[in-house]
């Protein structure tokens, strides 16, 4: 008697290991972004999985071992066109559960399991690269009031000023969350969108995005996208975080001299991609003795415009901030951020506040606030490039064709117009002035036409 009621026990002891064993699905979500799509599945343990790929339709298996199929895999938010549908099959054993991701194209996928961090527990995430062919000679710039297509082969004017706009991290990664539940990914994309409108309504300037919509960005692609896309400039956008509720303000950061040296000579070893850099002085340099020395020399000049460039831009940027923030660094900080580290790219790094301070997070979530934020980036970076237009832009251009002016006491805008023969209108516009008022000693530039 009492060695059956052992027995029971023990049976019904490890029905419920196993049962308490086996694995679950929480969650899945799909990640689309413009070269990639990915599929994170949570799950309760480690995951434990086989996959393998069928072709005649195109299809993903993933078994996962001792993992239970109850988890719902209609109706999850999918906005790319990569994965057809995601449902079960029938499984290897009942203890076990068969997952297939039915494609509309051929991908090669990377499965990987991660383990908990932060708000996250175990996951199985699987990369999609998306092998769609892009267009090569249309860039679209998506913006609130619409879609501008343009054709950078076909330009008969001098080019727009390009400004690369990185809203910080996306997709699978959201960032810092405020205490109130707010994502960094969705405050630096607004953020974002903001001042990317603002930038393509302004004649001569047209903004470019790393990412447009709620995806998973690398941060060594980043910088990336900004050369293929022939930028002048890249701002990346952040929100702060700490541990403790107090700090607060907005920073900007650019990059570090210690980084900047590892960057420049990590290209240098890059010897395939330095007629990205160089251009038409790769052709140039066909001497292979003296290669290295006069590659070594013109990145170098490079990195050095580049790194003075964000610097005098990130003094604009604080003077900016300053009046729609308070500030929690008042001068550009020094970091060994990967987005910074393109050598021949000015690069900046915006922390628009502490999204971990309650009252700073209430900011963020306010639609105009968040339009005030980029406006002072969006008036600093104006400011900057009136005063020092890329060669070869329209604004360079413009600035070539005009003369400058030294306001002396008792002169104003009309007095100068008239003396010039030149409309009040045409020299504000020149100058960027909001008003009529003129200081003395201020220098002008006066349009000639």
């Amino acid at each position: 008697m009492v060695r059956s009621v052992v027995s029971i026990l023990l049976l019904c002891f490890v029905v419920q290991f196993a049962y308490g064993a086996q694995n679950n699905i929480d969650g899945v979500r799909i990640w689309p972004s413009p070269d990639n799509t990915r599929v994170v599945f949570d799950m309760k343990a480690a995951p434990e999985f086989t996959y393998f790929t069928l072709k005649n339709p195109l299809r993903l298996v993933i078994d996962f071992n001792n993992t239970s199929d109850a988890a719902k895999l209609s109706g999850i938010e999918n906005s790319g066109d990569l994965i057809k549908k995601l449902r079960y099959s029938t499984p290897k054993n009942k203890s076990s559960a068969r997952v297939v991701v039915e494609l509309n194209r051929n991908t090669k996928p990377s499965l990987f399991a991660v383990t908990p961090d932060g708000a996250y527990g175990h996951r199985l995430v699987v990369d999609l690269p998306d092998t769609a062919p892009k267009p090569s000679k249309t860039l679209a710039a998506s913006s609130s009031t619409g879609s501008v297509v343009i054709d950078d082969s076909t330009s008969a004017r001098d080019r727009d000023i390009i400004v690369a706009i990185d809203a910080g991290h996306g997709g699978h990664d959201p960032g810092s969350i405020g205490p109130a539940g707010t994502y960094e990914k969705h405050i630096t994309l607004s953020i974002a969108k903001k001042l990317e409108d603002m930038i393509n309504r302004e004649r001569g300037m047209r903004a470019i995005m790393t990412r447009g919509d709620d995806y998973y960005v690398s941060p060594n692609r980043r910088p990336e996208i900004a050369r293929e896309k022939k930028a002048d400039l890249l701002i990346s956008i952040h929100a702060d975080a700490f541990s403790q509720p107090q700090p607060r303000g907005g920073s900007v950061w650019v990059l570090s001299m210690r980084r900047a040296d590892t960057e420049l000579g990590r290209w240098l070893e890059k010897s395939e991609r330095h007629s990205e850099l160089l251009g038409g002085a790769a052709e140039v340099i066909n001497d292979k003795s003296s290669e290295r020395y006069l590659t070594e020399t013109i990145l170098g000049l490079s990195m050095d415009h580049s790194m003075a460039t964000s610097h005098d831009l990130g003094n604009k940027v604080v003077e900016e901030l300053k009046q729609v923030t308070s500030l929690h660094k008042r001068k550009p900080q020094a970091a060994s951020f990967a987005v910074l580290t393109a050598p021949d790219i000015p690069s900046i790094l915006v922390e628009v506040g502490f999204i971990s301070n309650p009252q700073e997070e209430k900011n963020l979530n306010w639609s105009k606030y968040r339009e005030r934020l980029a406006n002072a980036m969006f008036n600093a970076t104006k400011r900057y490039f009136k005063q020092v237009p890329p060669d070869g832009t329209l604004w360079a251009q413009e600035r070539a064709n005009n003369r400058t002016h030294k306001v002396r006491s008792g002169e104003s805008l009309s007095l100068l117009a008239q003396r010039y023969n030149v409309k009040v209108s045409s020299i504000k516009a020149a100058n960027d002035l909001s008003s009529d008022v003129v200081r003395v000693g201020q220098v002008l530039n006066i349009p000639r036409t």
